[in-house]
């Protein structure tokens, strides 16, 4: 067989991508927070994935959750 050699701009992409924690961190910034569905869109993970990672950040941090006048249940970082 033949050496094929690996290129690494596939490797550099992955490298300058948000990790997915970082990306549910910007959100929980915001003013308005995130919603369950805004964070299973924004980093593809199923219900009870998103559940788990807010869990832990109650044990770090504080985590706000307030209700937005469509009934969906939003969490934000407190300050």
């Amino acid at each position: 067989m033949e050496d094929i050699p690996q290129t690494t701009d596939s490797a550099s992409v992955a490298l300058a991508r948000p990790s997915k924690a970082t990306t549910v961190t910007k959100l929980l910034s915001r003013n308005r927070g995130a919603t369950l569905a805004e964070i299973m869109e924004a980093t593809h993970w199923q219900p009870h994935s998103a559940r788990s990672f807010l869990s832990g950040i109650r044990k770090t941090r504080e985590l706000l959750k307030e209700t937005r006048r469509t009934g969906e249940t939003s969490y934000r970082l407190a300050d």
